[in-house]
Formats: structure tokens, C-alpha cells, sequence
């Protein structure tokens, strides 16, 4: 297996694409996005090894969004490639009408309910307009949590971990005599994936990443291989201080719904992050809105239409914790 590091110009950093091609056949984890630079890094990489696009017999998806699955159109119409994607994503991979209206839809009414101001509505939708590309659309094959694929001998199992999108994945192997695991976006080294905003037909988000995080602590693997950037030597550590983050964060949001009084999702969002720009204007309200809908099925907070209070009692609670850290279920 060789780690393929692709250009990525979103704040994640470079994509990564897995390359297996080691024994009778050529498959890929992953194929970073659609951009031309990227297609070319991808053919350079590949003609390392006497390969080409058309050489590829199999691709694993980790999930839909485009920076992850981006050339899986053009590779398939060149080879033949069959395309695994889990079935909750098969259908936005495969570019189904249906299924992106469904998206767009309930985005829509996300944003309305978390209170998005009417100009930073604009400018979000202007840019998943601008986004919009036209590639070539593959044809899928889904799988579920649990199926195990075998690749030159390596055996690659399917563990669905939710959260950050509806169908995210990571593909579980023993290699190198070591439990190892293509963590896609479900665990990165730098950044915390987003949950809530990256991909709202997600629900309860943050209850799914944060049980896809412990079962990462529980697992123990000896290598996390991340959709971006370089590897993660202690998957567990890094796993539990993303929980860790979750925890903090879930503490200011009550602090902020403390001080602030019942407020709305953008309300929240702005004490935690501020100004908002690009994607974080989808990023910001969504993770917060996660939080808040977390804390709303615990009992902590109230939700009254379109704002969000402390239930009863939690305030003095508030002032008896040490620490910043909110202990959450899930």
C-alpha cells in the first residue's frame, strides 16, 4: 500500500488517496477531487508504478463529498473500475436528482431554522453554486457496515462511522503484522471533522461522531491512514481528544446560552467562532446546532421554536463543575 498525497486548497489540507497494487489487481481508497492539478498528480503517482487511470480495477469511497470522490467518474469510464460507496451516500456519489434535492431542501430549512442572516444565506449559497461542477458521474456499488473486501490479500472491513456524513467510512486492515485503519474523514490529524453542517441528512450527529470516536479508542489500531495529511500514530490519543474537544465545546455552548439568554442557532455560532466566511458560514451554525440538539435530547437545554435556554437548574450546575468540560451521553 503507498499513501498518495493530492492538492487540496480547503483547510483540511492535501487529500490522500490509498493505492494498493501489490498483486493481481489495482484499487484506490479514495481519489481526491475533480480539479485538473489533481487528476495530473494522480497520473504521476500511478506512473511511478507503471500504471495509468485505465490500470484501476476497484475504488473505496470513505463518503460523498467531492474533495474524497471527486475522480471516481473519470477513472471508472476509463477502466471499467467498480466504485464502492456505503448505501446512505450511493446516491449523492451517483449524482442522483432526487437525492441532492432532498440536500438542498433540507439545508434550506436548516438555515432558516438556525437563524442564518438573509446576506451570509447569499453568499453560502453562491458558493456551493459556484461548486458545482460538472464530472463524470460513476456507477456505484454500496456496501454496509461490516463487509469485508479482500484486496491482494489484504482484507479491508467496512466500520461505519457516522457523524461528519451520513455515509462516512473507515475500511478496518491487518497489515504489516499491525491493526491498522484508513480513517477517511471520521479522524484527522490536525483539524476535528465537522459535524452538523458537512452533511445535514445526519441525525443526531454528534451522538453518531462521538460514538464512532469511542469505538476508535476502543479499537486500539496501531495506525490511522487519514483522508488528509499525514498519519496518525496514536489513533486512540487522537480519538479521545476529539471527545475531549466535544466536551469543552459542549460546555460553551451552555456558558454562552448562560450568558447570553435564549438565543438561536447563528447566535451561538457567532459567540463560539465569530465573523464566519466560506464554508465555516455552513460549518459554524452547524456544529453548534449539533451541540444544541445534543444537549436538548440530554435535558439540558430548552428548545422553544427557534431558540435554545438552559433548563431549569442547569446554570447553578454550571457554577459546581471544575474545569471546562461538559460530561456528555452518548
Amino acid at each position: 500500500m503507498e499513501r498518495l498525497s493530492l492538492s487540496n486548497a480547503a483547510f483540511e489540507g492535501d487529500n490522500n488517496a490509498y493505492l494498493f497494487a501489490d498483486g493481481s489487481e489495482t484499487a484506490l481508497i479514495d481519489t481526491g477531487d475533480w480539479m485538473a492539478a489533481t487528476r495530473r498528480q494522480l497520473e504521476a503517482a500511478l506512473s511511478e508504478h507503471d500504471l495509468t487511470p485505465a490500470d484501476i480495477d476497484r475504488i473505496f469511497l470513505t463518503h460523498w463529498h467531492h474533495d474524497h470522490c471527486g475522480l471516481a467518474g473519470e477513472i471508472q469510464a476509463e477502466s471499467g473500475a467498480e466504485v464502492y460507496v456505503h448505501a446512505a451516500d450511493a446516491a449523492l456519489v451517483a449524482d442522483d436528482e432526487d437525492a441532492w434535492n432532498e440536500m438542498y431542501d433540507r439545508q434550506q430549512r436548516y438555515f432558516e431554522e438556525w437563524g442564518m442572516p438573509e446576506d451570509e444565506r447569499a453568499v453560502l449559497i453562491d458558493l456551493m453554486t459556484d461548486a458545482e461542477t460538472t464530472v463524470e458521474t460513476p456507477t456505484v456499488t454500496s456496501f454496509e457496515d461490516g463487509e469485508t473486501f479482500t484486496v491482494n490479500g489484504t482484507d479491508l472491513e467496512v466500520v461505519h462511522t457516522s457523524g461528519h456524513a451520513a455515509g462516512l467510512c473507515m475500511f478496518e486492515a491487518e497489515m504489516d503484522g499491525e491493526r491498522q485503519v484508513f480513517s477517511g474523514d471520521a479522524l484527522l490529524p490536525v483539524y476535528t471533522p465537522n459535524v452538523g453542517g458537512a452533511d445535514v441528512r445526519v441525525d443526531r450527529p454528534l451522538e453518531k461522531y462521538l460514538r464512532a470516536l469511542q469505538g476508535i479508542v476502543d479499537a486500539e489500531y496501531d495506525r490511522a491512514w487519514p483522508g488528509h495529511r499525514e498519519p496518525i500514530d496514536d489513533p486512540a490519543a487522537r480519538a479521545q481528544y476529539i471527545i475531549d474537544h466535544h466536551e469543552e465545546r459542549s460546555w460553551r455552548v451552555l456558558d454562552a446560552l448562560d450568558r447570553l439568554g435564549p438565543c438561536d442557532t447563528w447566535t451561538v455560532s457567532a459567540d463560539l467562532f465569530g465573523d464566519l466566511e466560506d464554508i465555516h458560514i455552513l460549518h459554524g451554525p452547524g456544529e453548534s446546532y449539533a451541540h444544541l440538539e445534543h444537549l436538548e435530547r440530554e435535558g439540558t437545554v430548552v428548545r422553544d421554536g427557534t431558540e435554545y435556554r438552559l433548563a431549569d437548574g442547569v446554570a447553578a450546575e454550571l457554577d459546581d463543575i471544575e474545569g471546562e468540560r461538559w460530561p456528555l451521553e452518548y
